[in-house]
């Protein structure tokens, strides 16, 4: 057990949930899920719509849980077992992140935008680790479980917090935010993604803009400057009273400039502009996207007091993600692993990355597509519109699947045309069969389009070929 102080007691647990402890312990974290559980974590029986957590608080507890929030005392398990009972979970959970928030003494971050938020928010915590202890939100833990569990996980002596919030309707991130209370708030972009529930991108733009509601006094809105909609979220900062409002992009008036970026290996290199002051820095991944994720995190950080220099050096260390721009080599070919979705601006950026990326030998610019979903109606013109940036890459091939990619099927030139499948796992196949030594294979597509059974068939590729 470590020997830092517990994250909760049992006394201060039932205190933030208004719940009843049967027994004293300390918990040193917080978990949802027994697969990932460690000996002293508190474990919360969150219950979904096809899964009850009751049913595995029995296996938290003989894997050392120290406790579990339960709304009853679930079948097979003592009635003296160290449980937190309170009316409702996912009220109790949240609860835990309010007086999470309440006690810290640190400064938050937080961040949203139709595409890069894990990524800034992944850049913001290396650049901040330099200054102080940082809690940041895992993965992509941004909705209504995954803001309040990062809260709750925050240790006492966090100097700085970096949570990401997700939305896919309207309402959902002002109530998120109001558990975050951020100084900072920072949006990446704003573009065509959701569109089926919001129809237009001043929707999207009103919706992202909740999240300078609950800004806390004297704190800062961070936005892009290059964006159309820009303006719509000045107005939306000012009228919820932040004072603060800041820019990032390539515009010369902008607070953090983009001067240039220039690749540099498998990374690149970036000169930016803040406050009037030049600063140079390395990378460790591409695109112009990237460089843009760069700059917005760099504002953020010195909004919350870390050192320009300090935090634009921590970068050197920055790979891209998985799922989101991550490199491996297959039996000769590379792959460029942005499989985790894509709405029409990721997608963009991501075919202007594999235009950046020169293959070897004979090898040719391969693009591997899945569905962009929840696009609405002008799902099939937004698919079709990539013709434009598959011709800018180049790319010498284009492998699709799913119904909506059927639109940028009818789009492409034959000469470009690979394989088109209605599944991922139709597709696979006939892309293994194409490949060859030299090649650069991009791999993007939403969530639900499934593209990572690509990516697992590039990794057995190389397996079969070692």
């Amino acid at each position: 057990m470590s020997a830092r102080a517990p994250l909760w007691t049992s006394d201060e647990a039932a205190r933030a949930t208004g719940g009843k402890a049967n027994r004293d312990w300390s918990a040193h974290g917080v978990s949802i899920d027994t697969r990932s559980i460690a000996p002293g974590d508190l474990f919360v029986a969150l219950q979904g719509d096809s899964r009850d957590g009751h049913g595995f608080v029995a296996a938290a507890l003989e894997k050392g849980a120290a406790s579990a929030l339960v709304s009853r005392v679930p079948d097979g398990v003592a009635s003296g077992a160290p449980l937190l009972i309170v009316e409702d979970t996912q009220r109790g959970l949240e609860d835990l992140g309010r007086a999470s928030r309440a006690r810290s003494p640190a400064k938050i971050a937080a961040v949203t935008g139709s595409a890069g938020k894990t990524t800034t928010k992944e850049m913001l915590r290396l650049m901040l680790s330099n200054a102080g202890q940082v809690a940041a939100s895992a993965a992509s833990y941004n909705n209504h479980w995954g803001v309040p569990l990062s809260l709750a996980r925050m240790t006492r002596d966090a100097a700085f917090g970096v949570f990401e919030i997700g939305m896919n309707h309207a309402d959902e991130i002002r109530a998120l935010n109001a558990f975050v209370r951020p100084h900072v708030a920072l949006i990446t972009t704003i573009a065509p993604a959701h569109l089926e529930y919001f129809g237009t991108v001043e929707a999207i733009a009103d919706a992202k803009a909740e999240i300078f509601e609950s800004v806390e006094p004297g704190g800062a809105a961070i936005l892009p400057a290059d964006n159309p909609q820009v303006d719509r979220l000045k107005a939306h900062a000012h009228a919820a009273g932040v004072k603060r409002i800041l820019t990032f992009g390539t515009r010369d008036r902008a607070d953090a400039r983009l001067v240039s970026a220039q690749g540099e290996g498998e990374g690149q290199k970036i000169l930016a502009e803040l406050g009037g002051k030049r600063i140079a820095f390395s990378i460790g991944a591409a695109g112009a996207h990237i460089a843009m994720n760069a700059i917005a995190a760099l504002l953020a950080a010195r909004e919350l007091g870390a050192d320009v220099k300090a935090a634009s050096a921590a970068l050197a260390k920055f790979n891209a993600l998985k799922g989101r721009g991550a490199r491996f080599a297959a039996g000769g070919i590379e792959i460029i692993d942005e499989s985790y979705n894509a709405n029409p601006a990721s997608m963009s950026a991501a075919l202007g990355l594999l235009g950046q990326t020169r293959p070897k030998s004979q090898g040719r610019r391969i693009a591997v597509l899945g569905d962009m979903l929840e696009l609405g109606a002008d799902s099939a013109r937004l698919h079709g519109a990539l013709a434009k940036d598959i011709a800018a890459a180049p790319a010498d091939l284009v492998f699709l699947c799913g119904p909506q990619m059927a639109a940028l099927w009818q789009a492409l030139p034959e000469h470009s045309r690979g394989a088109y499948a209605e599944k991922s796992t139709e597709l696979a196949p006939e892309l293994m069969r194409n490949l060859r030594a030299g090649d650069v294979v991009l791999v993007k597509g939403s969530f639900g389009s499934r593209m990572s059974v690509i990516i697992d068939a590039l990794k057995s590729r190389e397996a079969a070929t070692a």
